[in-house]
């Protein structure tokens, strides 16, 4: 088996008094797709913001790709390696959907404009949103706007994709187009780790699922384990709630 892509070793952080990560065992496998499931607070997305460097942990190792990203002194360029989504889609307001999705690539892995262009379209293509590239991205959906943040980090080339609950500023309707496109990301092979509440999105597309609670990982497992015959009460606890809703 290849070198896991993310290993975390007792990982704490503490935001003031509120202590969010107590201890964080975990690890990716290279190709896997791992869902992150779990009430709101139970550090999903701290877990994730650390992983990328937005947050700093009080303790703990981060390795991804074999080295330790806590002593990194090249954010930027370790960030182009591992593409993140946000639920706010972070496009810049002043460029067009093409600029959104070559401006990184210039600035961080000085591409050529030309180069850029080219891999921006291939993208965009990829996502189904190849008309839209001459757009102003606030006059596009919020489906296509997140399809869109998709293609520009792929625009990166990054061997990990985290996603921060993708659809959770969406419509019902624009969900699906976007779960669709991450679907298809998942076929391809794409390391991701995905924050999210869609557990029909968690069962179809994720080879793991972990069920976070109160700042642990209470539990995981295949979808199959975790969906159908959980072990312990706190999750099937949680899962209840999709279950009746």
């Amino acid at each position: 088996m290849s070198e896991a892509v993310v290993e975390i070793h007792d990982l704490h952080k503490s935001f003031g008094s509120l202590e969010v990560l107590k201890g964080i065992d975990f690890s990716v496998a290279p190709g896997e797709v791992v869902c992150l499931i779990g009430s709101s607070g139970s550090g999903k997305s701290t877990l994730l913001r650390c992983i990328n460097l937005l947050e700093k942990p009080d303790k703990g190792v981060i390795r991804v790709f074999g080295e330790d990203i806590l002593s990194i002194r090249n954010v930027d360029r370790y960030r182009a390696n591992v593409g993140m989504c946000f639920q706010q889609f972070n496009l810049f307001k002043n460029m067009n959907v093409l600029k959104n999705c070559m401006i990184a690539q210039e600035k961080v892995l000085k591409r050529s404009s030309k180069e850029a262009e080219e891999k921006a379209m291939f993208f965009l293509k990829k996502v189904g949103m190849e008309a839209f590239a001459n757009a102003d991205p606030s006059r596009i959906s919020g489906g296509q706007k997140q399809r869109v943040a998709i293609a520009r980090a792929l625009c990166m080339d990054p061997d990990l994709m985290l996603f921060d609950e993708p659809t959770s500023a969406l419509d019902p309707e624009m969900v699906k187009e976007v779960l669709e496109v991450m679907k298809q990301l998942a076929v391809d092979g794409l390391t991701m780790i995905v924050v999210t509440h869609e557990m029909g999105f968690a069962r179809q597309a994720a080879d793991r699922v972990v069920f976070m609670d109160k700042g642990v990982i209470e539990e995981e497992g295949s979808p199959e384990e975790i969906f159908t015959n959980p072990k312990s009460a706190r999750t099937r606890e949680f899962l209840q709630h999709f279950i009746n809703d």
